[in-house]
């Protein structure tokens, strides 16, 4: 395993390993939000006829069915998990287009010595920005950000860990988090699982600006 994959799997686990550490904390309130739906945009064309005509495109708009709550334990899960997607969704996002923009960008580079010399400026300024806002999240939103960059990149962040590292080191990062209450392995499957469907569904209303 060359060291230059050894860095980006680093560049991963500053901002997800570090989740581990995160303390349980009292859960703050949430709102539900004014239900605007964000995402449109407009450029202007010619016709057939030479008239300047503006055109409108609107993002995907996926309409789910009310929520009908079967007792009090069912509601306060599914706030909690509000609380939980929206702290942990932008991290994952950032994580998936990390992995993708850095591997594209660090291709250019001529010499292998370059690419390990950006990676490893470029590990210890994600370090220093991400750390303090990381450091404060709860268990449940670390194994949140676990289960959102499943969803963001398609694939656990075990199999993201043992494709850069091998199977050794992924399963000692497997071991690592675990004794801290958090799987790499977990899986996210909104198709089959309850808690999944959940998950996606907030998600979504949270991109779409409705949460």
């Amino acid at each position: 395993m060359t060291n230059f994959y050894r860095h980006l799997a680093t560049l991963l686990l500053t901002l997800c390993a570090l989740c581990a550490f995160g303390q349980d904390a009292d859960m703050p309130d949430v709102k539900v939000g004014d239900g605007r739906i964000k995402g449109l945009q407009g450029y202007y064309f010619f016709d057939d006829e030479g008239e300047d005509r503006l055109m409108l495109v609107l993002s995907e708009v996926k309409v789910f069915p009310p929520l009908k709550f079967k007792n009090k334990k069912e509601e306060e899960f599914y706030w909690r998990t509000v609380r939980d997607v929206k702290k942990a969704l932008p991290y994952a996002k950032l994580i998936c287009e990390t992995l993708i923009e850095t591997y594209e960008y660090i291709e250019t580079f001529p010499t292998q010595k370059e690419r390990e010399e950006h990676l490893k400026k470029m590990e210890g300024a994600v370090f220093e920005q991400y750390k303090p806002a990381l450091k404060k999240f709860t268990k449940s939103q670390a194994q949140m950000l676990i289960k959102l960059i499943n969803r963001e990149t398609n694939q656990s962040s075990y199999n993201i860990l043992k494709a850069f590292l091998g199977s050794f080191r992924a399963g000692f990062w497997q071991t690592f988090g675990r004794f801290f209450g958090v799987n790499l392995k977990t899986s996210y499957k909104p198709d089959k699982d309850r808690k999944d469907a959940i998950i996606e569904r907030i998600a979504t209303k949270v991109e779409l600006g409705q949460l």
